[in-house]
């Protein structure tokens, strides 16, 4: 094989190396954003949302979860914890955040203080747009 051959093929080889690598990160990344771009936003939906979870789990709250911003929150790191209780009395805490540098949520539910949802990165409806849910 000739200098100028070996070349041709060689560039071509790194360039289909690079289209395929760069498909692979946009295929792992999903090339989303954060549901909730905002502390408030977050704050809001994720009572209703863990609610949708735990109902689709065969779990009945006795009333609303209650939720407030967790202490060490940012504009950039979205930290929100709830609480409640079960209809059969059992405690439930739900923890929601988001990373805008990753553009990654994450999701955890406790009820009696046993997992019942773990690093999901999504919750409820939230999750019908197609979005993997690593708590599933």
């Amino acid at each position: 094989m000739s200098r100028k051959k070996a070349l041709i093929l060689g560039s071509a080889a790194l360039v289909v190396l690079v289209l395929a690598a760069g498909g692979a990160y946009l295929a792992l990344s999903g090339g989303k954003e954060l549901k909730y771009q905002t502390q408030a936003a977050l704050r809001k939906a994720l009572p209703v949302t863990a609610a949708a979870e735990l109902h689709q789990r065969g779990v009945t709250l006795a009333a609303p979860l209650k939720c407030s911003d967790l202490p060490g929150w940012t504009k950039e790191k979205l930290r929100v914890s709830c609480a409640g209780t079960t209809s059969d009395s059992k405690p439930v805490q739900v923890i929601g955040s988001g990373e805008k540098e990753t553009q990654k949520a994450s999701y955890t539910i406790l009820v009696g203080g046993h997992p019942v949802v773990q690093n999901a990165s999504c919750l409820g409806a939230d999750c019908r747009s197609g979005e993997a849910n690593g708590g599933r």
